[in-house]
């Protein structure tokens, strides 16, 4: 229990810029048990401005007015909190473990903390007493390399990497490799964000993917697609050309804190029909969380 309180706790401060910018206001509306057209209006556009998407805000003001219809009395917060979770858990996610070697992949643009990312993750894993493996696939980006050999040293893990410009595939090779030989239980590996085409982005990834298929055929075990939620809905578009060229299995959403659209998750989760593995609300090396429903809910809600 103290354990969910911490993660509503992390929520509520990763969208605290939601609740300040778009979902303060929406607080005096949550408290009545009576609404009139005007303040279900007021309601409607409070929640779309906080991103949650035409869809989700219908089907929420759908409701809203049925259940007023049918007892003339409710409790806003508790209806909007019910129906939000019915669309979250539609796309539950898998539980990060580990019972063989699992090799994951982090895909995505440049400048989304994909490489902070991967260096957060390797942290909570190695917190978690799992040995893991970094592997600094972006070999187009002499930073990339770097930085995570810095987040390697920081969270204790060691880092295989090739000099700027190497071939991906092999490093990745590499990394699979020296991972199945010690029986290390995670892979992460890097990948570069370039998105010219979705073609090239496809060779590329495909390229990997086989190369890591020679030493454990049923690699990688995950991709995970690395969003960041200040963009709100503009990203969706680049994560469905990622999810066709790489075959994504969940999403982490990133910069959670500095976006005044937190609610942009549920209509990620409705269009890309993919679960949210992970969540970046700060920083700090223990600001990236798993996904909870009903953290995240209560956290949107705290307004």
């Amino acid at each position: 229990m103290a354990l969910f309180g911490g993660l509503i706790d992390k929520f509520r401060q990763g969208l605290k810029r939601t609740q300040e910018v778009v979902l303060r206001p929406l607080g005096h509306l949550l408290g009545l048990r009576k609404l009139d057209e005007d303040q279900l209006l007021e309601m409607e556009d409070l929640l779309l401005q906080a991103d949650l998407g035409v869809h989700a805000v219908d089907r929420l003001m759908l409701r809203l007015r049925f259940e007023l219809k049918r007892s003339g009395e409710i409790d806003p917060k508790a209806i909007l909190k019910d129906e939000l979770l019915k669309i979250i858990h539609l796309q539950p996610a898998r539980p990060f473990s580990a019972p063989n070697t699992q090799v994951v992949l982090l895909v995505g643009v440049n400048g989304v903390g994909k490489t902070t990312t991967l260096g957060k993750l390797a942290a909570y894993l190695k917190g978690k007493g799992e040995d893991v493996l970094v592997v600094a696939g972006d070999t187009f980006r002499a930073a990339a390399i770097d930085q995570l050999e810095l987040w390697g040293a920081r969270a204790g893990v060691p880092v295989i990497r090739n000099q700027m410009g190497g071939d991906p595939a092999a490093i990745a090779f590499d990394g699979a490799t020296s991972a199945k030989a010690k029986g290390t239980p995670w892979v992460l590996i890097d990948t570069a964000g370039r998105l010219h085409t979705k073609d090239h982005l496809m060779k590329e990834l495909d390229k990997i993917h086989r190369s890591l298929q020679k030493v454990i055929p049923e690699a990688p075990h995950r991709v995970l697609l690395v969003l960041d939620a200040t963009t709100g809905q503009n990203g969706i578009h680049q994560a469905e050309a990622f999810k066709l060229a790489a075959g994504v299995t969940d999403l982490v959403l990133t910069k959670l804190d500095g976006s005044a659209k937190g609610g942009v998750v549920v209509p990620i989760l409705e269009r890309l029909k993919l679960p949210i593995a992970f969540v970046g609300v700060g920083e700090a090396v223990d600001d990236l969380i798993p996904f909870d429903a009903e953290a995240f809910v209560d956290g949107l809600l705290d307004a």
